[in-house]
């Protein structure tokens, strides 16, 4: 609230005289000088994009060199013209063309230049899918007003996706038997031999062993 606005508010009469014809005075005096504060500072406010009249936002545009496209909100209208001359500096870099997007309020997105196996004209504009979804025509319009002269530009749009990774472990035990040792009965050369690692092993892992000569 400006400072004439909160002395306005403050003003009291003494308590002898707050009640009746001179609290009503006092309370009208008020109304009336807050509008008449207003009359006057209407025209400076009329200066700001985002606070002026929605019939002067127009004119304001016009001199910022802003079009307004179909179906473009009021809220982001003004924002475009609030923002015309910053970022009509920032344009042609890649920093202040993020910056565009930001100011936006598109969020965030990547250019990527001289890409392997595209045309060295071409620039990526990396965005999210939610992103072009939501803000299309105002995508072409920032390509179109602050785009670097003679380059083209393609979108590539990026799908998130959630992954959902379990974390475990797996134990075993390698264990090499003498054949003579752990083998009852006869035991023939070229014979194969299964048994588990351990016998308390809940997985149940086996080893194989070839019997090449018995001991």
């Amino acid at each position: 609230m400006p400072d004439f606005l909160k002395k306005l508010a403050g003003m009291a009469l003494p308590f002898w005289m707050s009640e009746g014809e001179p609290g009503t005075l006092l309370r009208v005096m008020r109304r009336y000088w807050a509008l008449v504060y207003g009359w006057i500072t209407w025209p400076v406010n009329q200066f700001d994009p985002l606070t002026c009249s929605e019939s002067i936002l127009p004119l304001i545009a016009w001199d910022r060199d802003i079009s307004r496209f179909n179906g473009e909100p009021l809220a982001l209208f003004r924002k475009r013209v609030a923002y015309a001359f910053i970022n009509a500096r920032d344009a042609g870099e890649i920093a202040g063309f993020i910056a565009i997007f930001d100011r936006l309020g598109i969020g965030h997105v990547e250019l990527l230049e001289r890409q392997p196996d595209i045309d060295w004209d071409v620039i990526i504009v990396r965005v999210t899918d939610g992103q072009i979804a939501a803000n299309p025509e105002l995508m072409l319009q920032i390509i179109r007003q602050y785009g670097r002269t003679c380059r083209r530009y393609q979108f590539e749009v990026l799908t998130t996706q959630k992954i959902y990774i379990n974390a475990g472990w797996e134990g075993g035990e390698y264990i090499c038997y003498h054949a003579g040792a752990s083998v009852r009965g006869e035991v023939k050369p070229g014979e194969y031999l299964t048994y588990p690692a351990r016998l308390d092993n809940e997985h149940f892992a086996a080893f194989g062993a070839k019997i090449e000569g018995v001991l």
